[in-house]
């Protein structure tokens, strides 16, 4: 694929053109002063980031944590607000540079928005927060050779610095009032004592590499004195109510989707989308057991030996062997997948939280993308009827194709484009379409497999609902009494739609009130996915080519979804 010369006509997307013209992968395009920006840009979040250098697959700092104090954001915010001014001012040469110049005026300017609502300061959540990105960083580093050991305890003596900065922020952010809620807090402190417990992260980790102990021990009572004061100095401070309210929740939408949606809107069409949901599960449990009821059928599978995994070294076989089918099969049939994108490495993650995440790939493909599941301790059984559908998202043709696509087009996009720029809508989006597209596909023909699709389907619809219905104060669904939403009322909503295990389902709901907006990202994402392929198939008629739209539209990487429609329509 490559981009159009400055002196090539714009009257088309050159995505549209470029996809269908057969253009060879190695194809580059000379970059323009708008990538210089973006490139810049890119180098200076490198540098004010150990971190996100760490997420990249980069050398630098890796025995450095991010300055989360004040100073630290204000630095971020310093060259946010002038790469936003400088792009601002930039002239396209094509429509590569469009599409980069209307992504960053969105997703810079989103960020300027947040700092100044205070947002950064005062980050404190179960999932999603300083205290978790210092421990998770940890995860992704190599630990093969004594040096690379020796990095990872240096980090660790960073760890106390970190945790102090981002109590500077927390308090900076309560004397304006903005406080995490009691149930983010509590659920906080717990973290800490998971981590710094005989049997936690730390313990084990010490256990692996014994010469850095002090190091550990060192984070570890970081972590220990992390939750004394979340309880001594925050949360007396932390409000009951876990709503952020109507007024609020937009920017919170915004920032995820990278679109604006009618809140009332998209909370009806949750409700709607839940009840078809829900109807078709009633039709899938009678193909898997005539008769049963949805919980009847899902006991059913869960008992039936074809869908059973025993033990954490079945379930990575598993997730590798299905990971790799799918990219055996899918590339070079319903989509372009580069080479080096054919590998997948399927991963137990350090961790015991019960998700499952997906890691990128470096710049490079030295580190591979990774799929991570984080198993509960003491779970050793696994439903794969469940799960085949998640192996999808994370995997081909969900994340690590969007992913690993976009990294690999060093030919065409700036490192901007590839490596920083990320939007929940737009990559939550695409991976549960992904999944939907599978199902069109044929390959979730099987009662049981299809039954964990829509099982998933239906707590990612009861999300957009409880979300966007708790946090903005509208009235609760009928079927848990109406009135105002309490937390009560949201866990049977969540329980009513979710067949999942107690501890998990609780971690969810806590994630849902204390990360306003994101959980509905997943499925309004899907939407929006789904109505721009709709209106380009209008518009092609017997022309439309879907390998060829998936290829244009991951081209252009993850943008906000206002941006990625203009992209593919060729209206910015």
């Amino acid at each position: 694929m490559r981009a159009l010369s400055p002196t090539e006509s714009a009257s088309a997307p050159a995505f549209a053109r470029d996809t269908f013209g057969g253009v060879t992968e190695d194809t580059t395009r000379t970059p323009t002063p708008v990538d210089a920006i973006a490139d810049r840009y890119h180098e200076q979040a490198v540098a004010l980031s150990p971190m996100m250098a760490t997420y990249l697959g980069l050398d630098e700092h890796q025995d450095a944590l991010d300055d989360f104090s004040p100073e630290g954001l204000a630095a971020r915010d310093a060259a946010t607000r002038e790469a936003l001014a400088q792009i601002g001012a930039a002239q396209p040469q094509d429509d590569v540079d469009r599409v980069t110049i209307d992504a960053m005026r969105e997703r810079l300017g989103l960020d300027v928005e947040v700092y100044d609502a205070g947002i950064q300061h005062a980050s404190l959540n179960v999932i999603e927060s300083p205290l978790q990105g210092i421990r998770d960083i940890f995860d992704l580093m190599p630990t093969d050779t004594p040096d690379q050991v020796e990095t990872v305890g240096r980090r660790m003596r960073a760890v106390p610095r970190a945790l102090d900065q981002w109590f500077e922020s927390l308090h900076e952010a309560a004397g304006r009032g903005m406080v995490s809620p009691v149930r983010q807090v509590t659920a906080c402190i717990q973290q800490t004592k998971d981590h710094t417990a005989s049997d936690g992260y730390f313990a084990t980790l010490k256990k692996q590499h014994p010469q850095i102990g002090d190091a550990i021990d060192e984070a570890a009572a970081a972590y220990a004195r992390a939750g004394d004061r979340l309880r001594e100095e925050i949360l007396p401070k932390a409000p009951e109510a876990d709503g952020v309210g109507r007024d609020k929740y937009p920017l919170h939408s915004r920032a995820f989707l990278g679109a604006e949606i009618d809140l009332e809107e998209t909370y009806a069409w949750g409700q709607e989308e839940l009840a078809r949901i829900t109807a078709e599960m009633a039709r899938v449990a009678d193909q898997v057991k005539p008769g049963a009821s949805v919980r009847e059928a899902m006991d059913a599978l869960d008992n039936d030996p074809a869908y059973t995994l025993q033990g954490t070294d079945a379930l990575q076989r598993w997730m590798q062997e299905k990971a790799d089918a799918a990219i055996a099969e899918l590339a070079d049939t319903h989509f372009d997948v580069p080479e080096p994108v054919r590998t997948i490495e399927c991963c137990i993650a350090p961790t015991q939280s019960g998700g499952i995440y997906y890691t990128p790939p470096s710049d490079g493909f030295e580190r591979p993308g990774r799929m991570w599941w984080a198993v509960p301790k003491g779970v050793d059984h696994f439903g794969t009827w469940r799960e085949l559908t998640t192996v999808y998202h994370e995997g081909v043709p969900g994340h690590h194709l969007q992913c690993g696509q976009t990294i690999y087009r060093s030919g065409l996009l700036n490192n901007w484009r590839r490596m920083d720029v990320w939007c929940s809508g737009h990559g939550e989006g695409w991976a549960l379409y992904a999944e939907r597209l599978m199902d069109e596909l044929g390959y979730l023909t099987d009662p049981g497999d299809r039954m964990g699709m829509l099982d998933g389907q239906s707590l990612r619809a009861a999300r957009v609902v409880l979300d966007i219905g708790v946090h903005c104060g509208f009235e609760a669904p009928a079927e848990v009494g109406g009135g105002e939403w309490t937390y009560d009322k949201a866990w049977q909503f969540l329980t009513a739609h979710a067949d999942m295990a107690e501890g998990f389902l609780r971690f969810e709901l806590d994630r849902y009130l204390g990360w306003p907006g994101q959980a509905p990202s997943y499925k309004v994402g899907e939407r929006i996915w789904m109505q721009l392929r709709d209106e380009v198939k209008e518009r092609e008629g017997a022309g439309f080519d879907l390998k060829a739209f998936h290829r244009r539209a991951l081209d252009i990487g993850s943008v906000g979804l206002d941006t990625l429609r203009g992209a593919v329509l060729g209206t910015l």
